[in-house]
C-alpha cells in the first residue's frame, strides 16, 4: 500500500514509517517542514496533490498534551492542531477522485475521562474534562470519513512507553537521580502501551477489517501509579520511594496536573477480539526493554 503519515516524525511516527518501509509499503509523511523529512515527505498545504496516489492514512499528529501549564493558548493550541488537522485530512480525502480505503486516526484514552477503579473497554461512554472533549472532537472529524466509504479506526493510545523521549524520558530523569516516587495517592490507574505494539496495533488496523470504529491501544494488563513506580525503579535499580503530593503537582503544572493525578484502567477488548498478540503485556518487561535498548 502506499501509506500517507501525519505525525510521522514524532514518538509513534517514526518507528512505523521504518516499520512499514520494512513491511514493503510506501510512506509518505505530511509534515510542515517537509524538507527536513529523511524519505518522501509533503506540505499540509499539498494534500490535494498526493491524495489521489493513496491506499490509506494514518493520523498522528497533534501537539504535545505535556509541553508546560495548560493556559487558555495552549488548550486551543492542543485541540486546534489535532481537530484542525484531522478535518483537513477528511476534507482531502472528500475532494480526491480516490479515496483511500481506510483512516486510522489516533484519540486517547483521555476520551474516557477520570473513572476511578471502573474497567472500560471500548463500549464505555465518553466522560468529562478538557482532555475528554479534545478527544470527542477529533474523533468527530476522523469519523466523517465514513460517509467517503473508508473504514476508520479510532485507536484510543494510552501512555506510550519507548526507549527514546515521551512521557518515559521525563519520568527517567528523577528516577535515575533517585528522587522518583509515586504522584499524589498513587491509586490512581495508568493504561501503558509499548511503543513497538502501538506500531503493530497500527499494521493490524490497516490490514484487518475486524478492526472498526474505536480500539483501545494500550496493553491488557494496566497497573496504578504505585506499581508503575516501583517497576520502573527496579527497571533502573534505584529506590522509587519519594511521594510527589498532589497539592505541590496542582501548584506546579495547574489544571495539567489533573492529567497525572487521574487515570483510566483500560482494557483493549477490541484489539483482543481481533487476535491481536501483544508483545509487551506486563508492565516489568517492556520497562526493562526501554531503559536497556
Amino acid at each position: 500500500m502506499h501509506v500517507l503519515v501525519t505525525g510521522g516524525t514524532g514518538l509513534v511516527g517514526r518507528p512505523l514509517s521504518k516499520a512499514l518501509a520494512a513491511a514493503g509499503h510506501a510512506v509518505t509523511v505530511v509534515s510542515r517542514a517537509p524538507m527536513r523529512v529523511a524519505g518522501r515527505a509533503v506540505g499540509w498545504d499539498e494534500l490535494d496533490v498526493i491524495m489521489p496516489e493513496v491506499d490509506a492514512v494514518v493520523n498522528l499528529a497533534g501537539a504535545s498534551i505535556a509541553d508546560g501549564r495548560w493556559t487558555a493558548a495552549r488548550k486551543e493550541r492542543i485541540r486546534t492542531s489535532r481537530v484542525q488537522g484531522t478535518r483537513a485530512l477528511v476534507l482531502a480525502m472528500e475532494r480526491s477522485a480516490r479515496t483511500p480505503h481506510v483512516l486510522v486516526s489516533a484519540s486517547a484514552v483521555g476520551v474516557y475521562g477520570p473513572r476511578g477503579d471502573e474497567e472500560l473497554d471500548e463500549s464505555a461512554a465518553s466522560g468529562a474534562g478538557f482532555l475528554a472533549s479534545v478527544c470527542r472532537a477529533w474523533e468527530r472529524e476522523a469519523s466523517a470519513a465514513e460517509a467517503l466509504g473508508a473504514r476508520v479506526v479510532l485507536l484510543r493510545l494510552g501512555v506510550v512507553l519507548a526507549p527514546h523521549g515521551g512521557a518515559l524520558g521525563r519520568m527517567l530523569i528523577p528516577f535515575r537521580a533517585c528522587v522518583g516516587g509515586p504522584l499524589g495517592s498513587g491509586r490512581q490507574w495508568m493504561s501503558w502501551v509499548h511503543v513497538d505494539d502501538v506500531v503493530g496495533l497500527v499494521l493490524a488496523a490497516l490490514q484487518n477489517a475486524d478492526l472498526v470504529g474505536p480500539v483501545n491501544a494500550t496493553a491488557p494488563s494496566p497497573v496504578t501509579n504505585r506499581d508503575f513506580t516501583k517497576a520502573l525503579g527496579r527497571a533502573v535499580q534505584r529506590p522509587a520511594v519519594l511521594p510527589v503530593p498532589g497539592f505541590a503537582l496542582r501548584l506546579a503544572l495547574g489544571e495539567m496536573a489533573s492529567m497525572l493525578l487521574t487515570g483510566q484502567r483500560v482494557l483493549p477488548a477490541a484489539a483482543t477480539k481481533a487476535g491481536y498478540e501483544f508483545g509487551f503485556a506486563e508492565i516489568a518487561p517492556a520497562l526493562t526493554a526501554c531503559v536497556t535498548r
